[in-house]
């Protein structure tokens, strides 16, 4: 579920980047080069379909991204705790008394 969120998450980032894009803050962008007499949607019509394309775009990107992190995954940070207490609770006790000793061997200057 988490995969198929972030996948919906990245198509819809990409969509929103190029209704963006396609904008003019002045009016132009797109819209300017429909500017044909018998075209269907005018230049206003085409400016207020990308204003709205923006909007419900952002407000589809939030609430995906709401969703993808009520969905994460948790199980893995539980395993990953749990194989850390196993690796300390194996840690054999000669060698923990076996290391000062070492240690002490080693500090010692040999003539």
């Amino acid at each position: 579920m988490y995969t198929f969120l972030v996948v919906l998450i990245l198509i819809v980032c990409v969509l929103l980047a190029i209704v963006v894009l396609v904008q003019n803050s002045k009016g132009g962008g797109l819209a300017a080069n429909f500017s044909a007499p018998n075209q269907i949607m005018g230049v206003r019509r085409t400016a207020d379909f990308l204003e709205k394309a923006t909007w419900w775009l952002a407000i589809i990107l939030v609430v995906l991204s709401l969703a993808a992190t009520a969905s994460i995954p948790h199980h893995h940070a539980e395993d990953a705790i749990e194989s850390e207490v196993t690796v300390d609770n194996n840690v054999s006790p000669v060698a923990t008394t076996a290391a000062p000793a070492a240690q002490a061997a080693d500090a010692t200057p040999a003539e």
